[in-house]
C-alpha cells in the first residue's frame, strides 16, 4: 500500500490574509490535520471554508499521538500538521511526528511561510547576512543568564521570542551582559498594533513598551573593538577625573568596550606611574 505524505503547514501569526494558496489548497485536500489547538484552528479553517476533520497534537500528547499518526500516513492517509500560529517546528510542535515520519520511510513534505522572526530580522535595520534564532527565552534568571553568556561572543544578529510580562527585565539584563548594543523589538507582527522600538539597549530601557502581545528581540551581533592605547588611556584619564576609582575605571571601560581587563588595567598603571 502506497504511503500518506507529511505536510508541514505554516499558518498566519496574526493577519488571516497570511496564508499560501497552496496551504490552503493542501488543508482542503489532505484526511487529517494534526493541529496544536483545534479551537484556535478552527477560525482560521471557517475563515476559508476548510471542512477537514482536525485531531489535536500539541506538546502534551506529542509522543502518544505521533504513534497514531504515523498508522495513518502507513495505512495510505495524508495528514497536515499545524500550530496554533507561524511555521511548525519552529519553537512549536511537530520535530518528534517529522523524525517518525522519516524513520518510516514517510515522505514529508515543508511548506514555505509564515514565521515571527524572519520579519522581525527583516525589519530590524540589523544585520540579516549572519543571524542566529535562539528562540524562546528560559523563564528562570539563572538559566537565561547562562545562555546569554553563552553566545555573548557570537558575531551575527541574535532573535529571541520573549513574554511581555518579562521584557524590561530581559532587556537590562541584555545590557548587563552584551553592553549597549542596537537592538530592535517588533510587537504584535502583522497584526493591528503592529510596532517596531528600535535603538540602544539604554534607550529601550527607557522607553514605554507596551507589554501586551508577542515580542520578538533581534540584537546586535559581537563586534570586536578596536582601540589603541592612547585612546584607552584617555578614557581612563576622563573617568579617573570625574573621581572614580582606578578599579571601577578599569572594569567599566573593559566591559563597556568589551577589552581584555587585563591590558586595561596595564595601561591604568602606566597612567597611575605618569
Amino acid at each position: 500500500m502506497k504511503k500518506g505524505k507529511l505536510y508541514i503547514v505554516p499558518t498566519p501569526i496574526g493577519n488571516l490574509k497570511d496564508i499560501t494558496y497552496r496551504a490552503v489548497e493542501v488543508l482542503n485536500e489532505v484526511d487529517y490535520i494534526a493541529a496544536e489547538d483545534t479551537r484556535t484552528s478552527k477560525i482560521l479553517l471557517k475563515h476559508y471554508n476548510i471542512s477537514t476533520q482536525m485531531i489535536s497534537y500539541h506538546k502534551y500528547n506529542e509522543k502518544k499521538r505521533s504513534s497514531e499518526l504515523i498508522n495513518f500516513l502507513n495505512a495510505g492517509k495524508d495528514i497536515a500538521v499545524i500550530s496554533d500560529a507561524g511555521t511548525p517546528g519552529i519553537s512549536d510542535p511537530s520535530q518528534i511526528i517529522i523524525k517518525e515520519a522519516i524513520l518510516h520511510g514517510i515522505q514529508v513534505v515543508p511548506l514555505p511561510g509564515a514565521t515571527a522572526f524572519v520579519p522581525a530580522l527583516i525589519g530590524s535595520g540589523l544585520n540579516t547576512d549572519n543571524f542566529m534564532f535562539v528562540g524562546f527565552l528560559p523563564d528562570k534568571l539563572k538559566s537565561k543568564n547562562e545562555l546569554f553568556l553563552k553566545i555573548k561572543s557570537i558575531n551575527s544578529s541574535l532573535i529571541f521570542y520573549e513574554s511581555p510580562h518579562r521584557i524590561f527585565s530581559t532587556l537590562k539584563l541584555l545590557k548587563e551582559i552584551f553592553g549597549d548594543r542596537k537592538v530592535s523589538i517588533a510587537r504584535e507582527l502583522s497584526k493591528i498594533y503592529e510596532t517596531f522600538y528600535r535603538g540602544n539597549l539604554s534607550e529601550l530601557i527607557q522607553t514605554e513598551i507596551v507589554e501586551k502581545g508577542e515580542f520578538v528581540i533581534v540584537l546586535e551581533g559581537y563586534k570586536t573593538t578596536k582601540m589603541s592605547d592612547k585612546e584607552i588611556i584617555e578614557k581612563l584619564s576622563s573617568l579617573l577625573e570625574k573621581g572614580e576609582k582606578q578599579s571601577k575605571a578599569v572594569k567599566i571601560i573593559s566591559k563597556t568596550y568589551d577589552l581584555p581587563k587585563n591590558r586595561v588595567y596595564e595601561l591604568s598603571l602606566k597612567l597611575k606611574e605618569s
